[in-house]
């Protein structure tokens, strides 16, 4: 009954969020549960999964960076911090907000209904005293919350084991964070066979990562580059995906420049970096319902996978035998439903992982296909989620405004030091001379050679001038537009200089301004623009 009123009443979510949820605990969960896909996969969700601020998740090898650059973005220490040239975070530590600094320890933590946690309490104890939240009052973390990971180690130092499955661990934190950040140092750049196997772990999570090389202030241009050439070559070959993953280069701590021969480059990189995490708070939505959608087609893959075992079992004897071969089989079995259920092969978990998981499972307690369970989700994905994805626009629309705010993020916000100031179009801003002035005698005396009449050029004349700029149409066309202040289709000796200007802003990298600033306006126009 409540399926049939799910499908045709439109107001019955109020919100994304609350949504996901119910359709999370009314569809998918109950196809996850009848075939123990908690057992292989991922624990079952809780409600904080689906109401929690977005999460970002910082991996990388001892001593890159990591601690900093979470007190960089909060431009403040938080409880249990620590750094140092060796291992020093040895912890996972959640850094999320409270009105009072503190810490709550890991076996605290999981049982805390509000926060998104709880599921970790499957990996123990050897885990869980090696997990803590540091709450504080921050204005970065109103709107996000960051999880510190111990430094991954290298050489000897990575066959001591944790006494928890690392990888695992991170795999859990890496489906329900909103970005993975991957932190390198650009002065020792190996990449250790553990930080391989996690970064193996993260495989389905590819579109979440970013990469950060740090520390590139402390080598030259020329040793950056083939670090950079170096690092892409190494991820090519353990991440295997044929897009690029975009690498930010820069310095992330408040300390100055050693070499300071990029800071452009470093200033443009941090921005984007910055960005990027300013849109989380707008994505959330987008990326839980993302998470949901490749949820439930893994729970439906692995449905059809556990009743095709049960469907082959004997009834009596020969369990043991025909487990065995079941296992050995496990691939011409995937190949099997992937014809007969038109399902594609990236859809289906990894082999040698789904055999070693199996071995350990008793198939005459599997369940067989029950069909009504998989319409469900089927209708959860063709309808239900469809509805949503409108839904999500609209929450974006209605509150276009919210990212992060605080911290490092307000530093490159505005004034003299926020990014590109003074630079490209927007270079003399302050001034209280008209920038295009300077050049104008030189532009002056093109415009005179074009034979104006009544002062003016007509657009022929200015074209010829313009296309030598050798910019394309669609970019003069722009310039054009922004020159002809009056818009009366032809150029005077101020539009001219004001066109020059906008040409060499652009021949010099910069972008043009969508609407021509304050500022650029020439003097005799100010006040009588339409």
């Amino acid at each position: 009954m409540f399926r049939k009123n799910l499908k045709k009443d439109p107001e019955l979510f109020q919100n994304v969020s609350e949504g996901l949820r119910r359709l999370y605990r009314t569809k998918l969960f109950p196809l996850e549960d009848t075939y123990r896909f908690h057992d292989f996969h991922s624990p079952a969700l809780e409600d904080a999964d689906f109401d929690n601020k977005p999460m970002v998740l910082l991996v990388g090898q001892y001593s890159t960076g990591k601690t900093t650059f979470i007190r960089h973005l909060m431009e403040q220490d938080f409880p249990g911090m620590r750094i140092g040239p060796e291992p020093t975070t040895d912890s996972f530590i959640a850094v999320m907000y409270g009105e009072q600094d503190g810490v709550i320890p890991g076996n605290a933590l999981v049982v805390d209904p509000k926060k998104p946690f709880r599921k970790l309490n499957a990996f123990g104890n050897a885990f869980l005293n090696r997990f803590m939240c540091a709450q504080l009052p921050n204005p970065v973390l109103e709107s996000i919350s960051i999880i510190d990971t111990p430094g991954i180690l290298s050489g000897e130092k990575q066959r001591i084991s944790r006494g928890y499955d690392f990888a695992a661990v991170l795999e859990w934190f890496a489906e329900r964070v909103d970005r993975i950040i991957l932190l390198f140092d650009a002065h020792k750049l190996d990449i250790s066979d553990e930080f391989s196997e996690v970064i193996r772990a993260l495989k389905n999570h590819e579109d979440k990562m970013r990469v950060v090389l740090n520390k590139a202030d402390q080598i030259s241009t020329q040793q950056l580059m083939r670090v950079y050439g170096a690092l892409m070559w190494s991820l090519g070959k353990i991440i295997n995906t044929p897009e690029v993953v975009r690498v930010y280069i820069g310095s992330f701590w408040a300390q100055p420049l050693l070499v300071p021969d990029n800071r452009k480059l470093f200033e443009a990189e941090e921005q984007d970096l910055f960005l990027d995490i300013q849109s989380l708070p707008r994505n959330a939505a987008l990326r839980k319902l993302n998470d949901l959608i490749k949820r439930a087609r893994l729970a439906k893959v692995h449905a059809y996978i556990i009743s095709s075992l049960k469907k082959e079992m004997p009834s009596v004897f020969g369990k043991d035998s025909k487990k065995k071969e079941l296992i050995g089989n496990l691939a011409e079995i995937y190949h099997r439903i992937e014809k007969e259920h038109q399902i594609s092969p990236g859809d289906f978990p990894n082999v040698a992982k789904m055999q070693e998981l199996l071995n350990g499972q008793d198939f005459s307690k599997f369940a067989v296909l029950k069909p009504k369970l998989l319409e469900a989700v089927e209708d959860m994905l063709a309808n239900d989620i469809a509805r949503l994805m409108a839904m999500v626009r609209q929450e974006e629309a209605a509150m276009p405004t919210q990212s992060v705010k605080g911290g490092a993020f307000e530093g490159t916000m505005s004034g003299p030091f926020g990014h590109g100031y003074g630079e490209g179009a927007s270079e003399g801003i302050d001034e209280l001379e008209w920038v295009v002035g300077r050049d104008k005698p030189t532009y002056d005396e093109i415009f005179y050679t074009l034979s104006p009449i009544n002062g003016k050029v007509s657009g022929a004349a200015a074209k010829k001038e313009m296309l030598k700029s050798k910019l394309p149409n669609t970019v003069l066309g722009k310039i054009w537009k922004l020159a002809d202040v009056d818009k009366d289709g032809l150029l005077d000796d101020e539009e001219f200089a004001l066109a020059n200007h906008l040409i060499k802003v652009k021949l010099e990298g910069h972008e043009l301004p969508s609407a021509l600033p304050e500022h650029l306006i020439p003097p005799s126009k100010r006040g009588t623009q339409a």
